[in-house]
């Protein structure tokens, strides 16, 4: 009998959990957090979490990189090696449209983590997409709560951008990888053209949007000692994949 994927994850949490609406929280009430831009006010928003699934993240993203929303949930599986991972971890969920696909990628008993700050979004998350492998936890990505080398896969789609320090957030995915597992990253990305690239930052730094560059995340992955580093570019998204040296056990 296949464990329960909550208290598998509360398992693996260095912090007090409750289990609020379905998802596992370790915030609780108040966050301390900096004032909320208009990108991220809309991600805390309960009618943006119902339709972002269905009908907002498809069509903005396909328009962005003109990959389809199964195509990127194939090459995400692909990516992270998920055929031979036991535990993933899906920083900045949403309403987990990838992480309750890829945990069906999982071995039996594997476990995918969802993991994000806002309550409307698990909530969804739970109601749309839970499943025997999966679990959901609300905090804050700047301090992810486990310990060091907890997951073979790591993954960040479609976030990073939103985020006040993303690099950050970057490493605290890293570390909590373990030697020879995954990670993988779905990203902003501006051109190198000048006008298209001074365009695209104006734009997005008016709703509190980062675009990034080609290198910014391909040298963080090799500064770290990551190998392996590959990186697709479509438009104005980056996908960024590379392994952590070591075995994986």
């Amino acid at each position: 009998m296949s464990q329960d994927p909550v208290e598998l994850t509360r398992g693996l949490l260095n912090e007090t959990s409750v289990l609020r609406h379905g998802f596992l929280d370790v915030l609780g009430e108040s966050t301390n957090s900096p004032v909320p831009t208009v990108a991220q006010r809309a991600m805390n928003s309960p009618f943006v979490a119902t339709v972002y699934e269905r009908l907002w993240r498809p069509a903005a993203f396909y328009m962005a990189s003109g990959v389809t929303h199964r195509a990127e949930q194939h090459r995400a599986a692909s990516a992270l090696h998920l055929s031979t991972a036991q535990r993933l971890l899906d920083v900045a969920c949403g309403p987990g449209n990838f992480t309750g696909p890829l945990a069906q990628r999982l071995p039996d008993g594997g476990l995918a983590v969802g993991f994000d700050i806002s309550a409307p979004m698990l909530t969804r998350a739970v109601l749309d997409n839970s499943g025997p492998q999966t679990c959901y936890v609300r905090g804050d990505a700047h301090e992810l709560p486990f310990g060091d080398e907890i997951f073979d896969a790591v993954c960040c789609f479609g976030a990073l951008y939103l985020m006040p320090e993303p690099f950050r957030v970057a490493r605290e995915m890293m570390r909590v990888l373990k030697p020879g597992g995954r990670i993988a990253i779905l990203t902003s990305y501006a051109r190198e053209v000048a006008p298209i690239r001074h365009v695209l930052t104006a734009g997005a730094r008016a709703i509190g949007l980062t675009m990034f560059d080609q290198t910014a995340f391909v040298d963080l992955f090799l500064s770290a000692g990551l190998v392996d580093v590959e990186q697709q570019t479509q438009r104005a998204l980056q996908f960024v994949a590379a392994t952590k040296p070591g075995s994986n056990n």
